[in-house]
């Protein structure tokens, strides 16, 4: 087969980028990708494999199990070898497996010179937790070492730190001797509170609950290890002295009958898509247990089958991890464009070779402004680390230097951007990162904020979307905002797709959103330069009525907390501005707004300002924001001295670095329940 000169030079590339990741994350316990990016290159990797399998090489990673031992550590040559498994990332993927299985299975047993018969496998369904897994030797039912897995041929002697874990038995419940396999863990809770010791000591945190046990197995000294208050769950026989159960789920009562630990989240799966099912409710449920799981494990249940399944050169044919859906993957940036917002900032965004991260298809992430562009140095044909938590939009968080192409060079910001319109120069904002149109009115920007204007997070006009709006606006019919109110269901007859009843629904949809309007509401959906939500709700609670707000001075803006000598003059002039102020009349001559909330006094959080970087996992963005508020407090979007508490979550960035360089509290995802929780 010809390997094309491209794909040779893309597979060493990811070779050599591999190694120097996975060696960092498995030998050195420290990272500088996440784990679900390290996967997401290993697919790539293994995905090139299986078109080009000339290409596989002995010291390709697809070959490898883990990393070296640490030389401090005394060596333990493994009784029996370990292996890892093949990844899994599809109910497609999952299917294939089930069909190795059954084809194998069922292909001619050349030692018997018959074919086997087609036999049917169950699968047991296990949880993959995100830990440290060790190897322990027990002799006459005492335990004698506790290894890692290392090569897996050689691990390391990490016994006596081992033995400050409470759930490991120091003896069985027989004197057998027995090689056991499990997962050593600590809890989120447990990881907290680490961090916050850390922090006070000026050392720097451990990102998340694998490091932190793999960190603390290896320390030299056991007392820390023993402070740390780790856990572990056995899930593997490799040996014993006396009968093999039958199948894995018996395994797994011999085990604990012996004294172990188990997991007790395992499941028997009749058949593949049963063990499809299990997958699917442990992915939305998995984020919300003690311990960090990363996908399940799907295991022939039977021995017999196992054993004559057997082993790749790498990993068992009778197993697969099934991981669940990243929140980070590694893409090829294709392309850079700009889009034209609401208030004709311009956003480059990046065009990415496509790729699945967090259960969908991903093939734009947003670059944010120039400086972003120049602090991740991004350019064309970069290999990039993006990420996509929930439903934020996807973003670079990083580039991965090691596949950089050779001829690349740093990308070039534009003084022309097509989507402003016949005049289509850009402007630095002065004393900002953002770019915008010079042209305040081209039509890209109407119809950006035409759609936020009856987005949700404005008038929440239900049932008009983005693209009854872009056609609203490009047919001619809406021109401003007020000219919402003004079409007929004849109007929207004329638009594509619509019938008399979806054209009634239409207009019914927007005399109701026209009704007990609040005040921040419309604010919002001005667009205002550098009036979001949030401001919008506080100049809305300190005025009170519209008329109160489109007359306010400076001076008197400038009395909110939150509202700078920029957004005043924003403010100022846009209500100055003669052609908004008559928009703005005959808006105001449709629209009927809410009674004002009456403010509770008293609240736990009154006076407290938050702001949220990162994911934060056990609820969406908008419910924390929403619970802050029902408890008096305010949430910002960016850090300053008056902030009372930043709330960060996975892969927070530089609003944690500023919030230290401040002072500003820093609470953890658990911080900030529990915080709640005390109020």
């Amino acid at each position: 087969m010809v390997i094309p000169d491209m794909v040779h030079a893309r597979y060493e590339q990811l070779k050599k980028a591999i190694n120097h990741h996975r060696t960092l994350y498995h030998v050195y316990d420290t990272q500088e990708i996440s784990e679900a990016a390290l996967d997401s290159l290993k697919k790539e990797l293994s995905d090139i494999e299986a078109q080009y399998p000339d290409l596989v090489a002995p010291d390709s990673p697809s070959q490898r199990v883990a990393g070296k031992p640490l030389p401090q550590f005394n060596k333990v040559p493994h009784a029996v070898a370990q292996w890892s498994f093949n990844d899994a990332f599809s109910p497609d993927d999952m299917r294939e497996f089930d069909a190795r299985v059954k084809r194998f299975l069922a292909s001619p047993d050349r030692s018997l010179g018959r074919k086997r018969g087609g036999d049917a496998p169950t699968y047991a369904c296990e949880l993959k937790i995100d830990g440290l897994k060790i190897v322990f030797t027990y002799e006459k039912g005492l335990l004698v070492t506790a290894a890692t897995r290392g090569d897996g041929e050689v691990g390391e002697d990490v016994t006596q730190n081992i033995k400050t874990i409470e759930s490991v038995p120091l003896s069985l419940s027989r004197p057998i001797d027995s090689i056991v396999e499990g997962e050593v863990w600590m809890s989120a809770k447990n990881l907290e509170e680490l961090n916050t010791r850390r922090a006070a000591l000026g050392e720097p945190p451990f990102a998340n609950p694998r490091n932190a046990a793999a960190g603390s197995i290896r320390q030299l000294d056991p007392t820390v290890a023993a402070a740390r208050k780790l856990d572990v769950f056995m899930y593997d026989v490799a040996k014993t002295s006396e009968q093999f159960p039958s199948t894995q789920m018996e395994e797994l009562d011999y085990l604990r009958e012996l004294g172990f630990k188990v997991n007790p989240h395992h499941a028997l799966a009749k058949n593949i898509d049963e063990a499809i099912v299990y997958w699917e409710s442990w992915k939305r449920k998995g984020r919300h247990q003690e311990y960090w799981i990363d996908g399940v494990v799907i295991k022939v249940n039977e021995r017999a089958y196992e054993e004559r399944l057997g082993y790749t050169g790498k990993a068992p044919r009778f197993a697969i991890a099934f991981k669940f859906p990243a929140e980070q993957a590694t893409t090829v940036i294709e392309d850079i464009v700009f889009q034209v917002g609401r208030t004709g900032v311009v956003t480059p965004v990046a065009h990415l070779r496509p790729v699945s991260v967090a259960g969908s298809t991903v093939s734009r992430a947003t670059l944010h402004n120039e400086d972003e562009i120049h602090r991740l140095d991004v350019r064309l044909g970069d290999t990039v680390v993006i990420q996509k938590a929930g439903d934020v939009i996807p973003e670079i968080v990083q580039v991965v230097q090691e596949l950089r192409p050779k001829q690349s060079m740093s990308f070039a910001w534009p003084s022309r951007v097509a989507a402003c319109g016949e005049d289509d120069r850009i402007e630095r904002v002065p004393g900002q990162a953002a770019w915008r149109c010079v042209n305040p009115d081209s039509s890209e920007r109407r119809r950006r904020a035409f759609e936020y204007f009856i987005s949700k997070k404005a008038l929440d006009v239900d049932g008009v979307g983005e693209k009854v709006a872009a056609a609203l606006i490009d047919s001619g019919l809406v021109e401003s905002f007020d000219d919402l109110f003004t079409l007929t269901e004849g109007d929207f007859l004329t638009l594509p797709g619509f019938a008399e009843l979806s054209a009634k629904n239409a207009v019914d949809a927007i005399k109701k959103a026209s009704k007990n309007v609040p005040l921040y509401r419309l604010l919002t959906g001005l667009s205002i330069n550098h009036i979001g939500e949030e401001i919008a709700r506080d100049i809305a609670d300190h005025f009170g009525t519209m008329q109160k707000v489109r007359g306010a001075t400076k001076e008197e803006l400038l009395v909110i907390d939150g509202v700078g000598e920029v957004v005043a003059d924003s403010i100022v002039w846009w209500f100055a501005d003669t052609r908004n102020s008559a928009m703005l009349d005959r808006l105001l001559s449709h629209i009927t707004f809410a009674k004002p909330e009456q403010k509770k006094t008293n609240l736990p959080l009154a006076g407290k300002t938050f702001v949220f970087t990162g994911t934060i996992s056990t609820m969406s963005r908008e419910e924390a924001v929403e619970k802050v508020r029902s408890l008096g407090g305010k949430v910002a979007g960016s850090v300053s001295a008056k902030t009372s508490y930043v709330v960060a979550g996975e892969d927070a960035g530089s609003k944690l670095e500023k919030a230290r360089a401040l002072g500003v509290t820093v609470l953890t995802e658990g911080m900030f329940a529990k915080l709640k929780s005390e109020r």
